[in-house]
This record gives structure tokens, sequence and C-alpha cells, in this order.
């Protein structure tokens, strides 16, 4: 919820002159994400940021104890295409990447597989801050180990 709440409104913040000079400059699915983040008021704001505080420091007592944080990617494969709804669909594909876009952990996906519908499904990799090099190690051991890099849904040649 507070990365929902912060990014639309820095990037509001940051395109506030375009916003209200041209607004139709921007997509209708970007603006209404500009327009909402405009909205958020300074309270909302300031608890949106303290919750990112908790966050991070939540995620440093975790990392003392563990190595790794492993999830699915995306909680839905990926929607069909020209299928919109543009202003949802962000919010649902991100809910297992915003936490650690919104407290600054690394985070990478690497492919672990195929839906029933043959779309592709990511295994994320999170680790502890300042820890980049470490991920890609294990990114790269996990896709040694493995050959969901390589091959093509079924079906697809």
């Amino acid at each position: 919820m507070a990365n929902g709440l912060i990014t639309p409104s820095d990037a509001a913040a940051f395109h506030h002159l375009r916003l209200a000079e041209n607004p139709q400059g921007f997509g209708a699915d970007v603006l209404k994400r500009l327009q909402a983040g405009a909205a958020c008021s300074s309270t909302e704001y300031i608890l949106a940021r303290r919750m990112q505080t908790i966050l991070r420091c939540q995620f440093n007592e975790f990392f003392n104890d563990y190595d790794l944080l492993l999830t699915p990617t995306t909680p839905i494969t990926a929607p069909e295409r020209g299928v919109t709804d543009p202003f949802d669909r962000p919010r649902l594909l991100t809910r297992f990447t915003a936490p650690f876009n919104l407290t600054g952990l690394p985070a990478l996906s690497v492919p672990c597989g195929w839906s029933s519908e043959k779309l592709p499904i990511g295994l994320q990799i999170i680790g502890n801050y300042f820890a980049e090099d470490r991920l890609l190690a294990i990114a790269h051991h996990y896709q040694q180990a493995t050959n969901w890099h390589q091959l093509a849904p079924p079906g697809f040649a």
C-alpha cells in the first residue's frame, strides 16, 4: 500500500508542471495515476514514508536470520495482449515486487516454469541490502542447475 501511494505521489511531484500545463500529453492510464498521486495528502504521504522505514527495519531483522527470501515474481501470469486494465492490473502484477521496490532491497526474477496457459512463471530471489553480488551468484547457480531460461513454452518451438 505504501509503495502504491509513494510512487504516484513522487511522480506527480516530478511532473507537476507538465501535469498542470499539458495533461493531455500523458496517456490516460498515466494521467490517472499522476492525478491520484497529486491528490494524496501530506499526512498520507508521511504515513507511507513511515511505513517504508518500518518495513526496512523488519527486513533488516529478517535477514539477520535468513540469507534469502524466495517468492513468485507475480501473483498471476502475464495478461493477454490487448486486454487492458491499465490502472488495477499493474497493482496486481507488482504485488510481490513492490515491497522490495519500497524498501530498496535487491531482488531479481528468473524463469522457473510455465502455467497451464503456457505463460512463463518467475521465481523472485530477494537478498539483503548491499548483497547484489551474492544475489547474482545465487541466480547464476540456479540457472546452471536448471534449464528454464533456455526453454520455450510447451508447444512453442
